[in-house]
């Protein structure tokens, strides 16, 4: 056999060794290969047909533009998928593909980690174990928020923000939520939808963010946003760092508009802004949100798929 697939991406060893089997695919299990070095093997490689990256490889138009004729595929081994030229690739000829569905559950679990964490104040309790802890607390300090009672409002519901959905309602919570279109009623998993995200905010004492990201969303939960909530709120975002105005999260963050904050994403990873990192209040996780053994696992089987979906000749099956 001749190698048809490139792993630009290191994967779980299961994985890269059923691309091996089925594709003779070239693999980089010691390191991630930058857009210039997977240029460099694909000269070397003519017989390479797919590309399967992860999101921590840009392919923009530039990039694009310099891959060989051959090239029919990227699969991206995530949900999102900002990091490729769409447009570019299409004009291409290039199927672009992603892994939805197969982490849904993951990211909606992690989402109710960071809820109860920030509610909860996991940081400063993690601190004061980590310190020792040999300090006596009264009926008074250090308290938290309860989750039951309260209502949630959620921006963007997809599959992970019906997951979030459907946990949060097992606690007792009630759950609003704001989308492009109301959902079925059978997908709405109880939550009560309001066309207005304006008009939803003020009552919303917990806010997650589940919406893509992109130009037309950058920035939208900003200070007007945040000051719409009620007092001493809670926001979670495990979506995309740039839905938010990190300075006005900040803010709100500093002045008690916002009681806390569950953050997976930020505007810029990994040097994520370290003003957060000087906040008790802030419970932070590195965006982790599919990192499960067993929903790394689908991913790279559902990446594969897709490749296989292409080299047979068909429309793969997550075509963007």
């Amino acid at each position: 056999m001749t190698p048809r697939l490139l792993c630009a991406s290191p994967l779980l060893p299961a994985i890269a060794d059923r691309a091996q089997a089925e594709f003779d695919a070239i693999t980089c299990q010691q390191g991630q290969l930058s857009a210039p070095q997977i240029m460099d093997v694909l000269k070397e490689q003519p017989a390479v047909r797919a590309l399967l990256i992860s999101s921590r490889i840009r392919f923009d138009a530039t990039a694009i533009a310099m891959l060989p004729p051959q090239i029919g595929l990227i699969a991206t081994c995530s949900v999102g998928y900002d990091h490729i030229d769409l447009a570019a690739a299409r004009a291409k000829g290039i199927f672009v593909t992603n892994t939805p569905d197969v982490v849904t559950e993951a990211t909606a679990d992690l989402t109710l980690f960071l809820m109860l964490g920030a509610l909860r104040r996991g940081r400063e309790y993690a601190a004061i174990m980590e310190q020792g802890w040999r300090q006596r607390f009264g009926l008074g300090d250090m308290l938290g928020l309860d989750f039951h009672g309260k209502t949630l409002g959620i921006i963007g519901m997809g599959r992970i923000g019906q997951a979030v959905a459907r946990r949060a309602r097992a606690f007792g919570v009630k759950v609003l939520y704001h989308n492009r279109t109301r959902l079925p009623a059978e997908q709405e998993q109880g939550a009560s939808y309001v066309d207005d995200v304006r008009a939803m905010l003020p009552h919303c004492q917990i806010l997650s963010l589940h919406a893509p990201g992109g130009p037309q969303s950058d920035g939208q939960i900003d200070a007007a946003m945040l000051n719409l909530l009620p007092r001493g709120a809670v926001l979670v975002n495990t979506a995309r760092g740039g839905l938010v105005n990190e300075d006005d999260l900040l803010a709100a963050l500093g002045n008690g508009q916002l009681a806390a904050a569950g953050l997976d994403v930020f505007r810029s990873e990994p040097e994520y802004d370290l003003r957060f990192q000087h906040l008790p209040n802030v419970f932070m996780t590195p965006h982790m949100g599919t990192a499960t053994v067993e929903t790394r696992a689908a991913m790279g089987n559902r990446a594969l798929d897709n490749v296989m979906d292409a080299l047979a000749g068909h429309t793969p099956r997550d075509a963007l």
